[in-house]
């Protein structure tokens, strides 16, 4: 049954404002989860290719066309899951569930960004074009039936990932490595595992999403253990790889795994710690001690992997 149009939550006095309708399709879009997009950047950055201008072009287009992609994913998962938001008592207050965007306003939304998007993937190569629509179709499987299964659920997600890495390198024919893709797949489903494990913990959690009636508490604890430790020990292996430190001629990154470990132990914190948090995942990117970790790890990096060697 499509999603009926709320009573709006906000004040009457915004209901007629324009500026209140765009900030709520702005938001709609969430460009602050766009951050998840730089997995289409990193097979330029650990290539050796950030100084290659033309290199430089070809990702960045790559990315703003899986930014615009996650907008039309985004507005099309609210358009699904309106009635469900609704019970939230966090989501409730997003733009489509609350009325601030009008369901016909986030259709249109939706139609329009994915023909740009597929417009601006049509200019790349024919490789990158199959993994934007292997994503969208991927995502509209996720959004209309498969978010309903337990488990795929977060294999889903994980995929997803691996398709923005794939697109990156397929962007700007940079070669991948079986370690990168094996280390996005596990980090994706750690996270989602967190992400799921957070949501069980609401009371409205069979409401809100119904996959979450069949996960298990201690099985997604175990998950999150297992993912957690391999997507580290798979990271420091393609740091200790001959081939990477003959590569980078430089035997120094091994020492940048302390990162993804505070990195993932922070979050399982964040999952834990934060359980009125509407997500996990959205927490992280507020969350100063994450934040300053990244900007470290990808410092010492960019400083390793371009050959600025240590004293």
């Amino acid at each position: 049954m499509p999603p009926s149009e709320p009573t709006p939550l906000i004040p009457p006095s915004k209901q007629g404002s324009l500026l209140w309708r765009v900030r709520g399709m702005i938001r709609t879009v969430r460009p602050t989860q766009w951050v998840k997009n730089l997995f289409v950047l990193a097979p330029v950055v650990f290539a050796k290719h950030l100084t290659h201008p033309s290199i430089i072009t070809s990702a960045l287009g790559a990315f703003g066309i899986f930014c615009l992609l996650a907008g039309a994913v985004y507005t099309m998962n609210d358009i699904v899951d309106a009635e469900a938001d609704r019970v939230h008592p966090v989501k409730r207050f997003r733009p489509i569930a609350s009325g601030q965007v009008p369901l016909a306003v986030a259709k249109a939304m939706a139609v329009a960004l994915v023909l740009i998007s597929f417009g601006g993937a049509l200019l790349g190569p024919g490789k990158f074009m199959a993994v934007v629509v292997a994503y969208f179709a991927l995502n509209l499987a996720y959004s209309f039936g498969l978010k309903k299964i337990a488990y795929l659920d977060v294999g889903c997600i994980a995929l997803g990932f691996v398709l923005r890495v794939l697109a990156g390198g397929f962007a700007t024919k940079t070669p991948l490595s079986g370690f990168m893709v094996a280390c996005t797949a596990l980090l994706a489903l750690f996270l989602g595992f967190g992400k799921r494990r957070h949501e069980i913990a609401s009371s409205t959690a069979g409401k809100q999403r119904a996959a979450l009636e069949a996960y298990s508490p201690r099985i997604l604890n175990v998950a999150l253990g297992m993912t957690g430790l391999a997507t580290v020990a798979t990271y420091l292996a393609y740091t200790l790889d001959h081939d990477t430190q003959r590569f980078f001629d430089n035997p120094w990154l091994w020492a940048t795994t302390i990162h993804p470990l505070f990195g993932l132990t922070r979050f399982l914190q964040l999952v834990a710690g934060r359980p009125k948090a509407e997500s996990p995942t959205q927490e992280i990117l507020r969350d100063v001690p994450f934040i300053l970790n990244l900007v470290i790890w990808v410092a010492e990096v960019i400083f390793i992997v371009y050959r600025l060697r240590p004293t």
